[in-house]
């Protein structure tokens, strides 16, 4: 699907974000698209002050300071900053994918604040730092922190617009050098919508590359290949092509690999891909059982302990409630492989949430299970369904698991593949029958179907059950 260059890029940086050592910069092509300006529009009414024509004029930023020469302040400028970045626009679908990847560090050159919104709306607390003095204190318990290279629109006197702005960086703004520079050594950057123009991230890229030399950490950037279509005449597209080309191998002296695209959405789309490796390492185990069919208690236990040891070995993470009867085999399970292997973040690689029996509250605890497990399913690529039985308290008659039910519809509407196992029975049974009859709908991947089969036969034993389940799951990291 991508060449062999896109490919390594997709294992590394999914490798770095597991690590918490993935990092974003942002440049003014990210918002673009959702209805900002480029540059040079938000200039010509200061080129149009200076009887220049922007269409022609390259330095941005000494336009800019030849109208704070000429009109002796930047007055202008600054309420041109604002008007601009506090207009309504809309939400880019690459700043939704950014803000839910699991990734802590942002930086930008933008002065709007697209990246802080994204990052809210998915329930993320955000500490932003827009000038030096943000960087002396940490907010605690944050989930991303953003750095704002260059100011931010509601600061539009402090923001970095200008010659002088620039000229005087290292002593007004010198904390956000360091601390980009640190971030640069320690954490592997995409950069994104970014044009490398800016001088304070040349210098400072050519110093760490002065002092670590081959040993620098690898990065990489999306770049748009220069095309045909958006010339007229064949010279200009040749010297075009030639320029992105010694561009492409300039920046390679700063271990920035660039990855070219044909249109922008192909960019979209390998964000998308990467998410859905990100949400298919994370697998819900969801079971339940008061009663074991054709199964007996023992190897019911047996079987659930050995799925969960075999998905934690399989380098998955576990998301699971505290299911009836076979819940706490599955915390075991894994828990036993994560401390055998002297596993580090273990509270990362196994969630385990037991639901409340009880209420006194305002919500019933009927609405509280359903919001409880919307939260659970929010962040897996993965579900995994076995056995699913309960005893009617009144009656003891044995009762389909309406809460697996449920975590099915809550699981296929947030775009998880399913993987129910037939074979143990009950509402598994059920709904791997579901799955089998639209299986198109539920799974998309037709060579998945054989293994599928397997999982639904009965006469299978556990070990070939709890090997097609991992198979299952390594082929839909691939698609």
């Amino acid at each position: 699907m991508y060449n062999a260059k896109t490919k390594e890029f997709i294992r590394t940086y999914v490798r770095a974000m597991s690590e918490s050592n993935a990092a974003i910069f942002a440049g003014a092509g990210l918002s673009q698209p959702a209805g900002y300006v480029n540059w040079k529009e938000l200039m010509r009414e200061v080129a149009e002050d200076l009887d220049l024509d922007i269409d022609i004029e390259h330095d941005l930023i000494a336009l800019a300071q030849y109208h704070v020469n000429e009109f002796e302040g930047r007055s202008k400028i600054n309420q041109i900053l604002v008007d601009e970045f506090t207009k309504d626009v809309k939400v880019t679908e690459n700043h939704k994918v950014l803000a839910r990847l699991p990734i802590k560090t942002y930086w930008t050159t933008n002065y709007d604040k697209l990246l802080e919104i994204n990052l809210e709306n998915n329930n993320k607390k955000v500490d932003t730092k827009m000038v030096p003095e943000n960087l002396s204190h940490t907010m605690t318990n944050t989930d991303a922190i953003v750095y704002k290279m260059h100011g931010d629109s509601t600061m539009a006197h402090q923001a970095v617009l200008t010659k002088d702005d620039y000229e005087g960086y290292d002593l007004t703004r010198r904390l956000f050098s360091t601390a980009l520079q640190g971030d640069l050594v320690s954490k592997t950057f995409l950069f994104i919508g970014f044009s490398f123009d800016d001088p304070n991230l040349s210098y400072i890229l050519s110093r760490i590359r002065i002092l670590l030399g081959e040993n620098s950490r690898n990065h990489y950037c999306f770049m748009k290949k220069v095309a045909k279509s958006d010339y007229e005449i064949e010279d200009e597209f040749r010297y075009a092509e030639v320029k992105q080309e010694l561009r492409i191998r300039d920046l390679k002296r700063y271990r920035i690999n660039v990855l070219l695209v044909e249109q922008y959405e192909e960019i979209t789309a390998i964000l998308h891909y990467i998410e859905r490796i990100i949400r298919r390492k994370n697998v819900f185990l969801s079971g339940s059982a008061a009663v074991y069919g054709e199964w007996e208690e023992t190897l019911a236990f047996e079987f659930s302990t050995r799925l969960s040891k075999a998905i934690i070995k399989n380098e998955n993470n576990i998301v699971t409630g505290f299911g009836l009867g076979i819940g706490s085999s599955l915390i075991s399970g894994a828990l036993e492989e994560l401390y055998q292997n002297n596993a580090r973040n273990v509270e990362d690689r196994l969630k385990s949430k037991p639901f409340p029996q009880n209420t006194s509250g305002d919500i019933p605890l009927s609405e509280l299970w359903t919001k409880y497990r919307e939260e659970m399913l929010s962040n897996v690529g993965v579900s995994v369904f076995i056995f699913g039985n309960k005893k009617d308290k009144t009656s003891s008659e044995i009762l389909t698991a309406d809460g697996m039910i449920e975590e099915f519809n809550i699981s296929t509407e947030n775009g998880t593949i399913p993987i129910p196992v037939g074979a143990t029975g009950f509402t598994a049974h059920h709904l791997w029958g579901n799955v089998m009859d639209n299986f198109d709908k539920y799974v998309g991947v037709p060579s998945l179907k054989p293994l599928y089969e397997v999982i639904g036969d009965s006469t299978k034993s556990k070990d070939e059950l709890i090997e097609a389940i991992i198979k299952i799951i390594n082929e839909l990291v691939k698609h």
